[in-house]
């Protein structure tokens, strides 16, 4: 199993088919994970787009996607991760992402180029 880090991003890439979509859809067979903080931003941006709560349930039951609940230590290791990543205007959302990647030492899928400069060790993939 090739297990992948999945920002919200690149699950979104996917559900709205768009370029890179291929590369997520492979990373889901493989076993790819999210946090429950990136689920929270693809069910706030697919509600933020009008899909009812009960289409937006049914379409990430479908997925093989592995969620994995952000813990104590995370949301503090990610609040760490703030100053060095501010000027690349990271959210919170992404910053779980990466302390779970950190966590797991896998790679991350993402559509958002600026991640590509960060000075953090993480492997970054974008899907697009």
């Amino acid at each position: 199993m090739s297990e992948r880090i999945l920002d919200a991003s690149a699950l979104l890439a996917l559900l709205n088919e768009e370029q890179g979509s291929e590369l997520v859809s492979a990373a889901l067979i493989d076993g790819a994970v999210m946090s429950t903080v990136n689920l929270s931003e693809v069910v706030a941006k697919l509600s933020d787009g009008g899909m009812p709560a009960s289409a937006i349930d049914e379409v990430l039951a479908s997925l093989s996607l592995d969620v994995v609940d952000f813990s104590r230590d995370q949301a503090r290791r990610a609040g760490l991760l703030r100053p060095s990543t501010r000027n690349a205007g990271l959210s919170l959302g992404d910053r779980a992402c990466l302390t779970l990647a950190l966590d797991r030492r896998q790679l991350v899928l993402t559509t958002d180029r600026t991640w590509a400069s960060l000075a953090i060790d993480v492997e970054i993939q974008l899907v697009r």
